[in-house]
């Protein structure tokens, strides 16, 4: 963290932890492996531990078999057959098991894109359970955070990054987005450590259960 730790809006209140693509393909072994997954994940960990229930994890689902996707996915997938799951077998899409064993009562949503937003009545869903606030870990920093990130901010959230509990397969993108993050979208990303979390977090005035 190069800029100051703190939660400028204060405690977040009616929040939802999103913990997007913790997965057994990007742990280890594939061609997507984050090394430093490990290193961040016991802060995801403590993180949930916190909430369960107000946690939501995402699922990135490849291709079934090089080929197929809609329009670039298609050509996508022809580049990175080895992470079609007829290549890696259906479990590597499963979460690692120190947070699989939150669910239930935490959740998973499945994406087929970076966005967890694309295709999906994750916002609305949000809305109606009076949630304001997202909490964003998990991987890739420069890739599904990103989007994650982004669409968050285009739906009218308050958007805090746990700065501690991000992991990327590339150190250098890592750094550069975390630099966006902190100064292009200051006024709408509070980037915070996990420390700083979970000293406010959570808080009263939960959201309504989320459906």
């Amino acid at each position: 963290m190069t800029k100051g730790d703190e939660l400028r809006y204060g405690a977040p209140r009616n929040a939802v932890h999103l913990c997007v693509d913790m997965q057994q393909m990007f742990a280890g072994g594939t061609d997507w492996t984050m090394p430093w997954l490990p290193r961040v994940l016991p802060n995801v960990v403590a993180i949930t531990s916190a909430d369960p229930e107000r946690t939501i994890f995402t699922r990135f689902i490849p291709a079934q078999s090089p080929g197929q996707g809609a329009g670039m996915w298609r050509r996508y997938y022809e580049r990175w057959s080895s992470m079609t799951i007829d290549t890696l077998g259906p479990e590597m899409i499963d979460l690692v098991k120190e947070l699989a064993r939150f669910v239930p009562p935490a959740r998973t949503l499945d994406k087929y894109v970076y966005s967890l937003w694309t295709g999906s009545a994750l916002h609305a869903q949000l809305r109606e359970a009076g949630v304001e606030t997202v909490v964003v870990t998990g991987g890739e920093t420069d890739v599904c955070v990103l989007a994650t990130v982004l669409g968050a901010v285009d739906w009218g959230f308050r958007v805090i990054l746990v700065a501690d509990a991000l992991c990327s397969s590339a150190d250098e993108t890592h750094d550069s987005m975390m630099n966006i993050y902190m100064n292009r979208f200051a006024q709408q990303v509070e980037c915070v450590t996990t420390e700083t979390l979970l000293a406010n977090w959570p808080a009263d005035g939960r959201a309504r259960p989320l459906s």
